[in-house]
């Protein structure tokens, strides 16, 4: 089959054996190095995307999507939530009171985030009943000031189910000051852990408490929660909803809560990636140096190719072939590598504290049990291309270098 002159002889160096062992060696060290860095940007990219399906997955599950706010108390929740489910991106709407304030024990304090909820219904918004770890959601009953705390609450206050703790909030009153503090005491009847900063700034209690604890009618609340099947399209589906409805409500959501953490979590992806593509760029100045002594090497052959015809540019282009090819091959085995090690990393790692007898990542320690990954194709594709690209760069100097030899001058020293 024909093939250009270039392609042919640019193939054929890549595969002959050299005079010069260290160039073949440089060589491979540069293929080597070119996998090696699109293997690491692929698993270390592929585990932050797990971690951050972890963390998103968690919080959340526990936070609202979405949250349709009464400028005054809602005296009938149920038609505001019928409205909402009217829309095809929301998925449950339920009934939601939350309030600041600050917990007390022997002396101790912390603020936290108490939300009032309706332990029938709040498997639909929240993942709170499936990381229950003491006592139970269902036993908030209205009246009886019930609260289930995070984990770390519990360890800080070390609070178990049965003990009784303060809970401060600031009340509006006619006292000169204007807002004085109001004290309720809370009986701890369940304690929950989703591995996340929540563990320590959350607590939940019945929605009849919450009321009462604001002077409000039992049957009151303060918003409709909503859980949206897309979270990016949270804050377009609240504000429709909520402009639907009318001046006396408004629309919340989870990015003015939580976009910044998430926020955060991206641009340090973004970070760790550039750093990690530093490595495959290093492998990259490997091939420039490889193909510069390549050119040396191949100085006479490159005067005969010039004696017989051969232009400049088809000169340039047989060590482009070259440098390309080793960047092909290192990228292309790199690529799957990295695919199989992303996708295997999490059992890697179980087989590895299986073996030593370490627990890596302990769930005491760490939100996790295991190491998370998520392949993501845009990834693999964004770092192949990434290889690809900087190994066809690396050529275009050398190859340069290359097409300027002149004939005479390279017969006379070889």
């Amino acid at each position: 089959m024909f093939r250009p002159l270039s392609i042919f002889i640019g193939t054929r160096y890549t595969r002959a054996k050299r005079r010069n062992r260290f160039v073949s060696f440089i060589s491979m060290t540069s293929m080597i190095g070119l996998a090696l860095g699109v293997l690491a940007m692929i698993v270390v990219l592929s585990v932050m995307n797990g971690f951050q399906r972890e963390m998103s997955s968690r919080i959340l599950g526990m936070v609202p999507h979405a949250t349709i706010v009464g400028v005054n108390p809602i005296d009938d929740w149920q038609p505001v939530a019928a409205a909402a489910l009217k829309n095809p991106e929301v998925t449950a709407a339920v009934p939601f009171t939350e309030l600041e304030g600050m917990l007390s024990y022997k002396g101790s304090m912390q603020p936290i985030q108490i939300s009032g909820v309706d332990p029938a219904q709040e498997g639909k918004v929240s993942i709170v009943a499936q990381h229950i770890v003491q006592g139970r959601l269902d036993a908030l009953k209205p009246g009886e000031f019930g609260v289930v705390i995070g984990e770390i609450t519990a360890r800080r206050f070390r609070l178990n189910v049965g003990d009784k703790l303060t809970l401060i909030v600031p009340e509006v009153s006619t006292a000169p000051g204007g807002i004085t503090p109001r004290m309720q005491r809370l009986n701890v009847v369940g304690v929950f852990k989703v591995g996340a900063e929540l563990d320590g700034s959350m607590a939940l209690i019945h929605l009849a408490d919450a009321a009462q604890m604001q002077h409000w009618q039992p049957n009151q609340v303060q918003s409709v929660r909503l859980a949206v099947k897309d979270l990016y399209a949270a804050p377009k589906v609240s504000g429709d909803i909520a402009a639907g409805l009318g001046s006396g409500y408004k629309a919340d959501d989870w990015t003015h809560t939580q976009g910044s953490l998430f926020s955060a979590m991206k641009m340090e992806k973004t970070m760790i990636g550039l750093l990690l593509l530093m490595i495959v760029a290093v492998a990259a100045f490997n091939i420039i140096a490889t193909l510069i002594m390549v050119v040396n090497d191949k100085g006479a052959d490159i005067a005969i190719l010039r004696t017989i015809g051969a232009t400049p540019r088809q000169i340039m282009a047989i060590f482009m072939v070259q440098g390309t090819v080793i960047g092909i091959v290192g990228t292309l085995i790199g690529g799957v590598l990295g695919v199989i090690a992303a996708l295997n990393v999490s059992a890697l790692v179980g087989w590895l504290e299986r073996v030593s007898g370490q627990h890596i990542f302990s769930s005491d320690v760490y939100f996790v049990s295991n190491l998370p990954s998520e392949l993501q194709r845009g990834d693999v594709v964004l770092i192949c291309s990434a290889g690809f690209i900087l190994s066809f760069l690396a050529t275009v100097y050398p190859a340069w270098r290359a097409a300027k030899i002149e004939p005479a001058q390279a017969l006379r020293y070889s």
